[in-house]
């Protein structure tokens, strides 16, 4: 069966490299991505990390907006029989959808229905979800909407981001993906549709979203910092002491809450939501229940570091605190 692999960043590499490397049954013809980008401070043109994977397995290359007039034209010169999507971050209209004729099929990073659109990942973590998994559907006009071939689950670890989660998704979906598209090839493909009934939407995350809220428990700001880690960022800011009005904007890239022995610690006994704590080794700001640890921080213009050495350099007097 002839294949096109549509996707964009990272996180759908892993399923281009397994399935270029399937043999047997699947070849694929083409990758489908998105135009170079301007990436970094210079704004220079960049391709997507799948068009170089497809560049460096040798794979033709269609980096055409489905939209532009032409498109069909040159996805028809791929003859191909049909579509595994991962990430490609381009809604198809019907006409390309029926373009193929074995159809499109989309790996989705969560166990759907639940968490259909933008941020499936992200919000599990937020919402403090346990387990997910990946989903294999075909595409249809609706969003995430279409029947499912394949799933799988796995648990979310406590202390894990986004970013990490993203990365074990991305080699279980792999595996799936590949599994699935040889089942289509062979004939062999059962559909089952989704399930009815009132499920979340992933809406996508925002700069602003990302902004840390300390008037909640520990637990939720946890969860919100872990899941806008690595993107788009969990902020704050930081005001080096009560008199500080303007402050400075702060990642957080890992923080915890205080358990055991470290929440008894007398330093830690009311603070304020937003009140700031640090020693040597440790800094810590107030939630509306338990302190939260902050581990690692990025200051504007610097990189990543240990909260500690950032707390020492920032002079943070008594009274600092973070909004």
């Amino acid at each position: 069966m002839r294949v096109l692999f549509a996707g964009t960043p990272e996180v759908a590499v892993p399923s281009l490299t397994l399935l270029a490397q399937a043999g047997g049954d699947i070849d694929v013809v083409g990758v489908l991505t998105r135009p170079d980008a301007p990436q970094g401070r210079g704004r220079k043109l960049a391709p997507s990390p799948v068009k170089q994977a497809a560049q460096q397995l040798g794979i033709p290359v269609l980096d055409m907006n489905p939209h532009d007039e032409g498109f069909l034209d040159a996805l028809a010169g791929f003859h191909a029989d049909a579509a595994a999507v991962v990430a490609y971050g381009n809604i198809l209209k019907k006409a390309v959808l029926d373009a193929l004729p074995k159809g499109w099929y989309n790996l989705h990073f969560s166990l759907l229905p639940q968490w259909r659109g933008a941020a499936p990942v992200q919000r599990a973590i937020w919402s403090g979800d346990t387990v997910t998994g990946v989903t294999v559907f075909r595409i249809t006009e609706g969003m995430d909407e279409g029947p499912i071939l394949a799933q799988s689950t796995t648990d979310i670890e406590p202390h894990e981001t986004s970013g990490q989660l993203f990365g074990r998704l991305s080699q279980d979906g792999a595996h799936l993906l590949c599994s699935a598209m040889q089942l289509v090839a062979e004939g062999r493909a059962m559909l089952m549709p989704q399930q009815e009934g009132a499920f979340e939407v992933a809406a996508k995350i925002h700069p602003d979203d990302a902004h840390i809220r300390f008037d909640v428990p520990a637990f939720a700001a946890d969860r919100q910092i872990r899941a806008c880690t690595p993107e788009p960022g969990a902020w704050c800011v930081v005001h080096a002491s009560a008199d500080d009005a303007q402050g400075v904007k702060l990642h957080v890239d890992e923080a915890r809450p205080a358990e055991g022995d470290v929440a008894s610690d007398p330093r830690l006994a009311g603070l304020r939501p937003g009140q700031l704590v640090a020693d040597k080794k440790h800094v810590w700001v107030g939630t509306s229940t338990a302190a939260l640890e902050l581990r690692r921080v990025k200051p504007q213009g610097k990189k990543s570091m240990n909260a500690a050495d950032w707390a020492r350099g920032a002079r943070l007097e008594e009274g600092a605190y973070c909004d």
